[in-house]
């Protein structure tokens, strides 16, 4: 049965808006915050992005996709193909390739943009901070600052660091630790949050005299810093890399909310 014609001068039927489709490059707590937050909005569609290096990646809201695209030529054909009506990088604040990548996807694209980023560790006046700009640079400063290394800069890059001999390192990381590694190296597997009881008796335990990390932000693994502190122990202090140019940076998932236009309840 066909439907009637509507009466002459009225108003064609409304149609619903499309649904958003909003692409989130994930790996982080603060994009499963995301995901789970869009993800119970009426309407809005997300999907997370996972590179596919870490083998329990946690439970994600909303649609899922594992492995990479293929340079920022295959994001930007990824981005067209779904309909992707906004990009977020909530990658790690050491991902500088995806990082990179995605806002040149956006830019050939014309796709929305923008990064969210936990704010980064700030030193307090009794810190002993040693700031570098790689792992490279750690490398450089370490001999002279102590011979017993806690190393928590993750399970990626520790070739930075074979080359040292007459030093002891302390690796830990989530995952096994990709080879090569420094000849004097004790792995430790854990994830955290850890705590600053837990990270004082690991630091006096194996004896540690400098800790290296990363600047990676958030509160799970901040303990180490006060432990650091309170022992009064040289930390070096692996600096973030610089963002591209013209891309927004917020530090929080309500300000991604808002720049998408979906800061309402």
């Amino acid at each position: 049965m066909s439907r009637p014609s509507p009466p002459p001068g009225a108003a064609p039927p409304r149609r619903p808006p499309p649904s958003p489709h909003v692409l989130i490059l994930g790996g982080t707590t603060e994009a499963r915050r995301l995901a789970a937050d869009l993800a119970a909005r009426p309407g809005v569609r997300v999907t997370t992005s996972l590179a596919g290096r870490v083998s329990r990646p946690g439970s994600v809201a909303g649609e899922v996709r594992t492995g990479g695209f293929g340079g920022p030529e295959g994001l930007a054909a990824w981005l067209r193909e779904q309909r992707v009506d906004a990009l977020v990088d909530a990658t790690h604040p050491f991902a500088e390739t995806i990082t990179a990548n995605a806002a040149r996807a956006a830019a050939a694209t014309g796709t929305p943009a923008v990064v969210l980023r936990r704010p980064g560790w700030q030193p307090g006046p009794d810190d002993r901070w040693h700031p570098v700009a790689s792992l490279a640079g750690a490398a450089d400063v370490l001999p002279a600052l102590g011979r017993r290394v806690l190393l928590t800069t993750g399970r990626l890059g520790l070739a930075a660091f074979a080359h040292l001999t007459g030093l002891h390192f302390v690796t830990r990381s989530v995952e096994p630790p990709d080879p090569p590694l420094p000849p004097d190296t004790h792995v430790l597997l854990a994830r955290g949050p850890f705590t600053v009881a837990g990270e004082t008796a690991l630091l006096l335990e194996h004896r540690i005299d400098v800790l290296v990390t990363k600047d990676s932000g958030g509160g799970a693994t901040e303990a180490k810093l006060t432990a650091a502190r309170e022992l009064a122990l040289p930390v070096v202090m692996v600096r973030r890399p610089p963002l591209p140019q013209g891309v927004p940076v917020v530090s929080d998932a309500r300000a991604v909310l808002e720049r998408l236009g979906l800061g309402g309840p």
